[in-house]
């Protein structure tokens, strides 16, 4: 068969069901290739930058490895956006890029970049397939570096020739098990430390989403009364209405949940790479506490926080061991005292505010309509950005896997996300949240939704201005505005004029019904939902910042 035949069989090896794309000439073979199957759904979409968010959401809340193609040079060059959000959230994606032929390397030629040298520093592993024999062992060992470890992407670039060559390969079914167990030491030497402690606290990460063990997660926080916080955007790898769950970290965590972290005593973290924005610049923890950090990754152990027990292991494993422990806990009472007080302090802070705005819609009263509407089981993508702050303070995630955000802070990844979503749960709701500036970036994947019939429901919190850099801008340089105004056009009539549904809301009483309406109507939606320009994030107003 011709290397691009051999590429898609590998695919359907790998049990892949579906790939994103925007076509290009440099990789019309694999393209034909995949016309002569049935099993893998190929989703075009209109830029390279929103099919590799497609992409990295659809492996987020699948579970299976992300795959996408683009053309060489400008094509790869946008698609590094998902890829590098794919790194920073360890979210196994496997991309394929056109390239030049192999006789015109080297000549600059028509969209001639390198893309090995180009992208090493942003993924996993970059690789030029030059030689057609090598295709099965380059491409499955791609799925394999994608998967396994801390998971990230991988990209495999295709000069145009090699994929026309014909090769006589055997193409096997991969097993691979590569989730190892913690030693026996380790294991005794955290329930040493556990059954000790008076003020022990969870730092849960994107490790217990990797390996869907939320609900491991919870017999541990029960049976060792631990409170739990999640670590950035990883809201949902813990129930929030649950009795331990305490609150979140991230940009703006309220004081009581640094507070309670850097006064405990022990701190387990689990599956968490302890980011620049989780560690609150890198201030979170210091030199008195016993960290026992668990992660898939050695590179992870040492990086930002030398622990006093560092474990290489897979969390599930890590905790499913724990608990056949029997673990004597000292303290009980005081733990449990502490447990109940923090979760008032959570409550209290996440209590859904009554609409305060006559102007404008209040986005907290707003979310808790959100909640009170939506399934359980409804997924929330979102953009970066300050409209999130409201999300993250009172949105209540009941179920694991339904948050999908960017840790990497990309901007216009909200309604791609969503469509990737979408394709994996087809039956769930699914909501993008945006801010105006964010989904300006990628509106142009409306079209995908409804070409394809992928019925989303985007929120877009128009304020008319890039948010959060205004809320800098004001505070370093007050009323020094410039760059961050924007002007939009209507989104509704932007998605109608599609053959969506679009609605408008400018009153808090206004939204529920339009909400219901969007869901009713079975199509792409868009719910455009003007905010208070005035009031830039959750506890500030633009003139609290400038003061």
């Amino acid at each position: 068969m011709s290397v691009a035949q051999a590429i898609i069989k590998i695919l359907l090896n790998e049990e892949v069901e579906k790939a994103f794309c925007v076509p290009g000439e440099s990789y019309l073979s694999i393209l034909d290739a995949l016309n002569d199957q049935e099993h893998i759904q190929l989703i075009s979409g209109r830029h390279e930058g929103g099919v590799s968010f497609m992409t990295e959401a659809y492996a987020k809340a699948s579970g299976k490895v992300g795959v996408c193609f683009a053309t060489r040079g400008p094509g790869a060059t946008n698609l590094s956006i998902g890829l590098h959000t794919a790194m920073q959230d360890s979210t196994p994606v496997v991309a394929f890029v056109g390239q030049v032929r192999r006789n015109f390397r080297g000549k600059e030629g028509f969209q001639e970049i390198d893309h090995a040298s180009y992208f090493s520093d942003l993924i996993k592993w970059a690789v030029e397939l030059t030689d057609a024999s090598r295709t099965d062992e380059i491409v499955t060992r791609a799925f394999h570096i994608a998967q396994t470890g801390r998971p990230g992407p991988v990209l495999i670039s295709l000069p145009e020739d090699v994929l026309d060559e014909i090769v006589d390969i055997q193409i096997q079914k991969p097993k691979v098990f590569s989730r190892p167990r913690p030693g026996s030491e380790a294991i005794l030497e955290t329930k040493k430390w556990l059954e000790s402690a008076e003020r022990p606290i969870i730092l849960a990460g994107g490790g217990i989403s990797a390996t869907k063990s939320s609900s491991t997660l919870v017999r541990v926080a029960e049976e060792l009364q631990i409170p739990v916080v999640s670590t950035f955007r990883r809201f949902d790898v813990f129930p929030n209405h649950h009795s331990h769950y305490i609150g979140s970290l991230g940009l703006g965590t309220p004081p009581y949940i640094i507070e309670a972290i850097q006064a405990s005593d022990v701190v387990l973290a689990l599956g968490t790479r302890f980011s620049e924005v989780t560690t609150q610049d890198y201030t979170l923890l210091h030199s008195g506490q016993t960290l026992i950090h668990v992660d898939i990754s050695v590179n992870e152990i040492n990086k930002s926080y030398q622990p006093s027990l560092g474990v290489v292991t897979d969390v599930h494993h890590f905790m499913t061991d724990l608990i056949k422990e029997n673990v004597y806990l000292q303290h009980i009472d005081k733990k449990k005292s502490r447990l109940a007080w923090l979760k008032s302090k959570y409550e209290n802070a996440s209590s859904i505010p009554k609409d305060n705005s006559s102007d404008f819609v209040d986005l907290g009263p707003m979310i808790g309509d959100l909640m009170s509407t939506l399934d359980d089981d409804a997924i929330i993508t979102s953009d970066a950005g300050n409209f999130f702050g409201w999300l993250a303070r009172y949105y209540s995630f009941m179920q694991e896997g339904t948050y999908i955000g960017p840790t990497s802070g990309a901007m216009g990844y909200g309604l791609p996300a969503a469509i990737g979503a979408k394709m994996a749960y087809p039956n769930t709701q699914v909501i993008a949240y945006c801010g105006d500036g964010g989904f300006m970036m990628t509106i142009q994947e409306l079209e995908t939704a409804i070409r394809y019939n992928i019925p989303i429901i985007s929120i877009v919190a128009n304020n008319n201005m890039y948010g959060t850099i205004r809320m800098h801008q004001e505070k370093s340089f007050p009323h020094r505005v410039i760059g961050t105004d924007l002007s939009n056009p209507s989104f509704a009539q932007y998605i109608s004029l599609m053959g969506g549904h679009g609605e408008i809301v400018e009153k808090n009483k206004e939204f529920l019904p339009a909400l219901q309406r969007a869901i009713y109507s079975s199509k792409p939606a868009v719910i455009e939902v003007a905010i208070d320009p005035q009031q830039i994030s959750v506890e500030k107003t633009i003139d609290d910042v400038r003061a």
